[in-house]
């Protein structure tokens, strides 16, 4: 079964993890973060996609990025994907592949969900017990958005833009975001999304999105035969 083409929308941001083969580690060193984020900076810009967070796991990383063309995202991927296999390869003496597949990717609702992905991406390192805050971890995005560090990496979002009207304020309204983890069912529809590349979104942004692209933008709802007037008696 031939598998379906991802959402894209060119100005809307997307939700994207790339997977180490078999779980494996991709970074052994603080040189392998520093190369991948340089290749990143330069893949990025080449393609057109403003990167808004990220966070570099052991074995994974997630990027919240806005692509400004249709194929933006996938051409940066593989830009990025080729330097960095060439160069872990070569360091490491080994061959073959380093990613799992494709890489996932959600399109995600702006206005519920930005801000809610930011926070997703950015407690990575606390929720897998690697940091008991993410100011403490290295490889991510939140030093350059809640405490104004250097990072040319990233793009704002203009709903980070809008969280005050100096960086001051929108550090200080950034890292208010943080005071409480993320519940339970935000966490599940984070996952899910990214997991099964659907729409993150309300139900109004879903249909819209369905509707520009001619597809579903959510899983049918479990259970039953849905189409009979039977089994919505029951």
């Amino acid at each position: 079964m031939a598998r379906l083409p991802r959402f894209v929308l060119p100005g809307h941001p997307q939700h994207v993890i790339v997977r180490g083969n078999n779980r494996e580690p991709i970074f052994n060193a603080d040189e392998d973060y520093r190369f991948y984020l340089d290749k990143l900076q330069d893949a990025s810009r080449k393609h057109q996609c403003d990167i808004h967070a990220y966070v570099l796991m052991t074995n994974h990383v997630h990027l919240l990025v806005t692509p400004r063309t249709e194929d933006g995202i996938s051409k940066m991927n593989q830009m990025l994907g080729r330097y960095y296999v060439q160069y872990f390869n070569y360091t490491y003496r080994r061959s073959g592949t380093l990613w799992e597949g494709r890489y996932k990717a959600s399109l995600i609702d702006s206005e519920t969900y930005a801000l809610t992905c930011y926070r997703y991406i950015e407690l990575n390192p606390v929720r897998a017990n690697m940091a008991r805050h993410p100011a403490e971890y290295p490889w991510s995005s939140y030093r350059g958005n809640a405490l104004g560090a250097s990072d040319q990496l990233l793009t704002p979002h203009p709903l980070f833009l809008a969280l005050g009207d100096s960086d001051d304020a929108r550090q200080a309204a950034y890292r208010a975001l943080f005071e409480a983890h993320l519940d339970e069912k935000t966490l599940d529809e984070v996952r899910a999304s990214i997991n099964k590349a659907w729409v993150l979104g309300s139900k109004h942004f879903k249909d819209i999105i369905a509707a520009q692209l001619n597809r579903r933008a959510s899983p049918l709802p479990k259970g039953g035969d849905r189409k009979s007037g039977k089994h919505g008696k029951q």
